[in-house]
C-alpha cells in the first residue's frame, strides 16, 4: 500500500495501519504528505511517523511506485490517471462527508448552511474527478440541532476513523461492492464545493436577518482558521466568541 494523507485524521489512520500491518499482512511502501500548521505538530506529523518505520517519503505523485492499493486520507492533490494506474487493485479515498451530497472542500460549513439533518464519512474509489468515484463503504449519523462547524467536524472525525478501521480488512480482502455515485444521486442530493468558496461565505451581511447571520457564524467559526467577519469601510472586523467551548450554544 501507498498512503497519501495529512491532518490529524490522516495521522491516526496511518498510525493504525502501522500498528496493524503485521496482523493484516500489509506493507506500507511509501507515504506522501504535507504538514498542516493550523492543526499543530502533535498528532499531525505524518512524515515523522513514517520516518519511525523507515518508510520512504514521496516528494511528488510522479514518484508513486507500483503497488496493490493507494489509500488517500485528506491528501491535498488530485490524482491523474497515470497515478491511479499505479495501484494494481484499487485507489481509494476516505472522504469526511456523505457522497454524493458533499463533494469537495469545506463540507461541514455547507452542510450547516443547508440545514442538513444527516452527515457522515465515505470510502470511495478514486477517479480523475473530485470525490467522484464509486462508493465502497459509508457511515452516517444525525446532525445535532444548532450544530457548530467544529462540533460537526469532531463527529465526522470519529465516524471516519471508525469507518476506516471497520472497512480496512474487507478492502484488503476485496470484499466490497462498488456503487456509482450516479446511482445514489437518484435519491440523494449532490453538490461540489471548492476551497475558495469559504471566503465569501465568511463575510456576514447583517441585513439578511438574525437567523441567517447566526447560522452563518455557526457554519464558519472554527478555532485555528479565520473567523467570520463584517466588512466595514473596506476593513474586516472579525467575530469572536467569549467562550469557544460553546457546546453548540
Amino acid at each position: 500500500m501507498v498512503f497519501l494523507g495529512s491532518k490529524p485524521i490522516g495521522y491516526q489512520c496511518l498510525q493504525y495501519l502501522l500498528e496493524k500491518k503485521d496482523a493484516l499482512g500489509l506493507e506500507i511502501v511509501a507515504v506522501r504528505t504535507r504538514m498542516r500548521k493550523e492543526f499543530g505538530a502533535v498528532g499531525n506529523d505524518l512524515a515523522g511517523l513514517a520516518a519511525q518505520y523507515d518508510i520512504p517519503l514521496l516528494s511528488s505523485l510522479d514518484e508513486l511506485p507500483e503497488c496493490d492499493i493507494i489509500y488517500s486520507v485528506q491528501h491535498h492533490e488530485l490524482l491523474k490517471a497515470a497515478h491511479i494506474q499505479k495501484a494494481k487493485r484499487i485507489a481509494v479515498n476516505l472522504h469526511l462527508a456523505p457522497l454524493p451530497e458533499y463533494r469537495g472542500c469545506n463540507q461541514f460549513s455547507f452542510a450547516i448552511m443547508d440545514e442538513a439533518t444527516e452527515f457522515g464519512a465515505t470510502l470511495h474509489a478514486i477517479d480523475t474527478r473530485i470525490d467522484h468515484g464509486d462508493v465502497l463503504f459509508e457511515q452516517r449519523f444525525s446532525v445535532p440541532e444548532n450544530c457548530w462547524v467544529n462540533d460537526l467536524y469532531e463527529l465526522t472525525f470519529s465516524a471516519a476513523l471508525s469507518l476506516f478501521r471497520e472497512s480496512l480488512k474487507p478492502l484488503l480482502d476485496g470484499d466490497y461492492k462498488r456503487t456509482p455515485q450516479s446511482e445514489l444521486a437518484r435519491f440523494r442530493s449532490t453538490s461540489l464545493h471548492f476551497r475558495e468558496e469559504i471566503g465569501a461565505l465568511k463575510q456576514i451581511d447583517l441585513g439578511k436577518g438574525a437567523a441567517l447571520v447566526q447560522k452563518t457564524i455557526r457554519a464558519t467559526y472554527m478555532p485555528g482558521f479565520e473567523p467570520p467577519y463584517l466588512l466595514i469601510d473596506g476593513k474586516k472586523v472579525h467575530f469572536s466568541l467569549e467562550n469557544e467551548a460553546h457546546g453548540g450554544n
